[in-house]
This record gives structure tokens, sequence and C-alpha cells, in this order.
């Protein structure tokens, strides 16, 4: 047996199993404990309280009369409430006649993407600022590949604006973000 080559094996398997252990005692001192009790627990009450008060609420939307018409006062009328379309202003914000819920007036839908809006009875500015932006996509694959390079991430928002009334922030907005996206 030639001892000669023993220190060649016995040098790194030395060295590597010191480095392991100086390792193992270095990696288990900077363990630290993170106690998040109390800021969990503070969430917990909140989501708590938020719950609560979300119970409440609908308690009294419920308690609401169905056959008493509605007031200002109450929750149900403030929730619903629609601004009176002005085609003035809308032609004095856009300099040409709009007519009420042209979804063509939102940045990036065209005559045919409409279409397919009305195919799933999106027919109003409200209906489209009440989709998502995932409903909106889904208008948009239902279409075909040609429609899918379109991004509708602000169409709800331009139609809430348009729902509103809002015309001269949704012009400044479309001049702000052209092809409409945000």
């Amino acid at each position: 047996m030639n001892f000669d080559n023993i220190w060649c094996w016995l040098i790194p398997l030395l060295t590597g199993l010191i480095c392991g252990i100086i390792g193992y005692f270095w990696g288990k001192g900077k363990r630290e404990v993170v106690d998040n009790t109390a800021a969990l627990k503070a969430l917990e009450d909140k989501n708590n309280k938020l719950q609560a008060d979300l119970d409440a609420c609908n308690k009294k939307l419920v308690a609401i009369p169905k056959s008493k018409p509605s007031t200002s006062s109450s929750i149900a009328a403030s929730a619903v409430t629609a601004v009176a379309f002005d085609a003035a202003a809308a032609k004095a914000a856009f300099g040409k006649k709009i007519k009420q819920d042209d979804l063509k007036i939102v940045e990036g839908i065209g005559p045919k993407i409409e279409g397919l809006f009305h195919d799933f009875d999106i027919k109003t500015w409200q209906a489209l600022s009440d989709s998502t932006v995932a409903k909106c996509q889904e208008v948009l694959d239902s279409g075909g590949e040609r429609y899918r390079i379109h991004d509708p991430a602000s169409w709800p928002l331009q139609a809430k604006m348009a729902f509103k009334g809002e015309w001269k922030n949704l012009a400044k907005w479309q001049d702000e973000h052209k092809a409409g996206k945000l």
C-alpha cells in the first residue's frame, strides 16, 4: 500500500469536515425566532370588526322596505345613483356627437368589439364599468385570435367615467394614455 497518496485524500476530507462543522454552528447561531402573534391577533380583530360592520350594513339593507320609493337617504338609492346623460357636455369635451351608452367612446373599443360586448349582454357604460378586466378579456377571447391583442385593462375605468358624466376627465385621461393603455 502506498501511503504517499493518502494525504491527497485526507487533507480535503478533513477540510470539508471542519468547514461543515463550522457552517452548522454558524447557521444554528444565526436563527432568530420572529414572533408575529401580536400582529396576527390585531389583524384578526380588525377582520372580525369589519365582518361585524358588514353584517350590520346587510341587516340595514334587508330592513329597507321594497315598496317604499327610494329616497336620497336610503342605502339602496345611493348604491344605484345614475347621472343623467348630458350630450352637450360630451360633445364639448370630445368635439363630436356622443350617443348614450356608446361603448365606442372607450378608447380601444371599435364597432366589432362593441358587438362582442353586446353578445355578452354588456350594452351600457354602467355594465362595462361593473365588469372585471378578466370578463372583458373573456369577451375579447370569444372573438377569436385577432381580438386577443387588445388590452382591456382600462376599459371599465373609462366606462365608469362615461357613466358618471365625467367627460372632461375622460377626454384628458384618453389624451394622456395613448391607445387606452395604463
